[in-house]
């Protein structure tokens, strides 16, 4: 990292100084608020990609957001809260790059207010509330810079009725093998097949390493998620997702998963107009799309014909309590 953006509030913070302590010879920047430099006009995003800086900010307000409707894994309460903003990763369909002008991170270095949040949220309900990080941002694949996930799974520990999942592709698993399996904490990798992560989901790990990874944490007794989210169309759509799936159930103990999710591809119409002007040439993105309620996805035809078939598939080996469909 060659350049780190620091709020002034947050300078002698003990995480600010960990963090700095990892890049000696990075330029500081003091800034008032994030902000500031985050959502400032006219940012190349692309240029941006290629070196991003690192921004360490503090997270006032709500810290602990309802999610949006239809996502969850079972749970009745369900909440997602963001400890940084944008991913390492560069997958060409992420909505993160249509949401953001900037293409830099931003690390929130207060932990200790997200926790606090998140114990306010579970005295207010009588049955278990689910967390989900990992919305806003790749909750892993920062994380030897961050520290936040040891901080996590520390406070869940404490926080029995608190249930967390962690979504990712990233492999950085060192924090979660610090702790002993915890039942109230699943660890959920998005998948593709192997075609696809190679052409559209750059930098991430292959397949095969994500699903060695899954194996390493069901072996050690930590609940993991299946996330199919988002199918995305390809040519020969059912010898390619055929032969992820073929993948998967030879890896992995299904009848061990927590949670499976199925969701197809699908942008806000306003993000998909711009991840289109920032990839003019994505095959993904030139798919034929169909706007429906301000959302493009494919026409229901195809949607229906790509859901049908991952549907069957995972039927052969998951029961109807572990899978939860995206609407």
């Amino acid at each position: 990292m060659q350049t780190v953006y620091v709020e002034q509030g947050i300078r002698d913070h003990h995480r600010t100084r960990d963090i700095l302590n990892r890049y000696p010879r990075a330029r500081v920047i003091d800034i008032e608020r994030y902000g500031d430099v985050f959502n400032s006009a006219s940012q190349d995003f692309r240029l941006q990609k290629s070196n991003p800086a690192l921004i360490l900010a503090n997270k006032p307000g709500r810290r602990v957001l309802p999610t949006p409707p239809g996502y969850h894994i079972g749970g009745e309460h369900n909440y997602y809260f963001a400890h940084m903003l944008n991913c390492v990763y560069d997958c060409r369909y992420c909505f993160l790059q249509g949401m953001y002008s900037s293409a830099n991170y931003v690390v929130f270095v207060n932990s200790e207010d997200f926790f606090t949040d998140i114990d306010t949220v579970c005295a207010e309900h009588d049955k278990p509330v689910w967390f989900f990080s990992g919305y806003d941002c790749d909750s892993l694949a920062l994380d030897p810079i961050t520290g936040f996930i040891d901080d996590c799974l520390n406070h869940f520990k404490k926080t029995p009725q608190a249930h967390l999942e962690l979504r990712t592709k990233s492999t950085q698993l060192r924090s979660i093998f610090k702790h002993d399996p915890m039942p109230n904490v699943v660890t959920a990798f998005s998948l593709s097949p192997q075609d696809i992560v190679a052409s559209e989901e750059h930098g991430t790990p292959s397949l095969k390493k994500r699903l060695s990874a899954l194996k390493q944490l069901q072996d050690a007794g930590w609940p993991i998620g299946l996330r199919f989210d988002p199918l995305l169309y390809c040519d020969n759509f059912e010898s390619q997702y055929g032969g992820m799936f073929d993948e998967v159930f030879a890896a992995l103990d299904m009848s061990l998963v927590h949670s499976v999710s199925l969701g197809v591809f699908r942008l806000p119409k306003g993000f998909h107009k711009k991840l289109v002007r920032l990839y003019p040439d994505a095959r993904l993105l030139s798919a034929p799309m169909d706007s429906r309620n301000g959302i493009m996805s494919y026409p229901c035809r195809t949607e229906e014909a790509m859901r049908a078939y991952c549907m069957q598939r995972l039927d052969e080996v998951i029961t109807a309590d572990q899978l939860f469909p995206c609407s």
